[in-house]
């Protein structure tokens, strides 16, 4: 069941398991490392179930349970829709799975993460987010008929990507008016611990959705009716949240004032404030060569999915049994999904008694040796063994990061800079997918592929530790004076 859970959090590539990722939040997890050190985890945990109680059932908070039911039936749909996509894209018993099919399905996945979620919050501070939440849920319900027609008539791959692009668009758009309507639905004090359930709870939802999507496939088969049966499933959640919304007293979530400036004139600020983020980072050595480091490593990982994917899909099993391919690719996903689990135990143990630069450079380093001892010989058991430890490196290495890009800008530029790090992240899966799709033949065998990573993983690592070693950053303002848990604008 885990692995089928962790597939579906792949496929969203939300960490990249956020691979992926996640799913709102870049830099939580180097919060989480740094605030591991200085709390109490007995402590912690009962004060959490106390908030958690307190914010699911305590008075005056009606409008914060709509809400939060708007985000888990939402979220369930996302989860259950991506793998339909997926599914369908990948593992579909009419469909020959290819490396450019998977990276036209990665990048419709990723592209809206990219593009379209650094600019979401010019329009959600002009428009009633009520409505917002309302009508964006209705008319991704209508996209996912389209989408179903699409698929019933035969009509291609041209208009089917269009559909679950617009699709996965509009989730941004809700998912950024959800955070930024939650503080109208709670009071201050308990404002941390409802921000603190609202994302964590929609990411496991979307991944029991997602699961739930993998398991019926398994029971009636992944072929063209199941999906149309998933998709419709979820076109009626969609439906259901935006009724849920549509219970939220009107005006409640804001915006309480519609900022002065021209709705354009914003968007074209967002575009600048990116600009000026790059401009800072590159003042910034030490983050923005974390930055780099990060970017070219999330390139590999993405490339490493890929070719696993197409392994287990058409080389490791006969490609006409694909639900014993997905069940693979699931188990895969699951051990690197484990080893991110992992790392984020053992990573603030090891950086109290090393830099994080030095263990940020084993992370990459560590890559490279489990690409080439553990991937040559392209062999199942090796393989889920080097997916385990790719997990546990890779998430060692982000947490780091996150940390490093916290502690080393200005406070004035952290959330365009944490933008523009989303941006980097994400598009960063999206080149290495149309690198697979060039390179990658359909079983996925390739040794070029292969040593192409293993060489990237050490190069960047070696560059890395080098370049770590000079350069000292301008100076900046002590650390009393800075937020410890910068966050995106609901970014994955």
């Amino acid at each position: 069941m885990r692995g089928h859970a962790n597939t579906s959090r792949l496929i969203v590539v939300a960490d990249s398991v956020r691979a992926l990722s996640g799913d709102d939040t870049v830099g939580a997890a180097g919060a989480a490392s740094e605030a591991s050190t200085r709390a109490s985890p007995a402590s912690g945990r009962g004060a959490l179930l106390h908030g958690l109680r307190s914010v699911l059932s305590g008075p005056d908070l009606h409008s914060f349970r709509l809400l939060f039911a708007t985000r888990l039936t939402g979220q369930f749909a996302d989860g259950a829709f991506q793998v339909a996509l997926a599914s369908y894209v990948v593992f579909s018993p009419e469909k020959q799975a290819t490396a450019g099919a998977v990276a036209q399905a990665f990048a419709a996945l990723l592209l809206p993460f990219a593009v379209v979620g650094p600019f979401a919050g010019v329009f959600l501070d002009r428009w009633d987010r009520r409505l917002v939440i309302v009508w964006a849920n209705l008319m991704r319900a209508v996209l996912v008929v389209g989408v179903i027609l699409c698929l019933g008539f035969g009509l291609g791959n041209g208009p089917f990507y269009v559909g679950a692009l617009a699709v996965l668009s509009a989730n941004r758009f809700i998912l950024a008016g959800l955070s930024a309507a939650l503080p109208h639905t709670v009071p201050p004090s308990q404002l941390v611990t409802a921000n603190a359930v609202s994302p964590t709870a929609g990411t496991l939802v979307a991944t029991t959705g997602g699961a739930i999507g993998l398991i019926m496939n398994a029971l009636v088969g992944t072929g063209l009716k199941s999906t149309i049966g998933v998709l419709a499933t979820v076109a009626a959640l969609y439906c259901a949240a935006s009724f849920v919304a549509l219970a939220i007293p009107a005006g409640l979530l804001g915006p309480d004032e519609a900022p002065g400036d021209d709705m354009w004139a914003a968007v074209r600020s967002v575009a600048r404030g990116i600009a000026d983020a790059a401009g800072h980072v590159k003042q910034r050595p030490s983050a923005g060569r974390a930055l780099v480091a990060i970017s070219v490593s999330r390139f590999c990982y993405a490339a490493v999915t890929i070719m696993t994917l197409l392994l287990f899909r058409n080389y490791f099993n006969n490609p006409h049994d694909t639900n014993k391919g997905l069940a693979g690719f699931a188990l895969a996903v699951g051990l690197s999904g484990l080893g991110f689990g992992v790392s984020a135990v053992i990573t603030p143990l090891v950086t109290r008694r090393m830099r994080l630069e030095a263990w940020m450079t084993l992370c990459l380093l560590g890559a490279a040796a489990t690409e080439i001892v553990f991937g040559v010989a392209f062999e199942q058991t090796p393989l889920l063994v080097g997916a385990f430890l790719l997990g546990v490196v890779s998430q060692g290495q982000k947490i780091c990061t996150d940390t490093l890009v916290q502690r080393h800008v200005d406070d004035e530029f952290r959330g365009r800079v944490f933008v523009f790090y989303d941006i980097l992240y994400n598009s960063s899966f999206v080149v290495a997918a149309a690198f697979a799709a060039a390179a990658l033949p359909p079983s996925g065998v390739s040794y070029p592929v292969l040593f192409i990573v293993a060489v990237c993983y050490a190069g960047v690592g070696v560059w890395y530790w080098f370049r770590s070693q000079k350069r000292p950053d301008a100076p900046i303002p002590p650390p009393g004076t800075q937020p410890a848990t910068p966050t995106t604008s609901a970014m994955r």
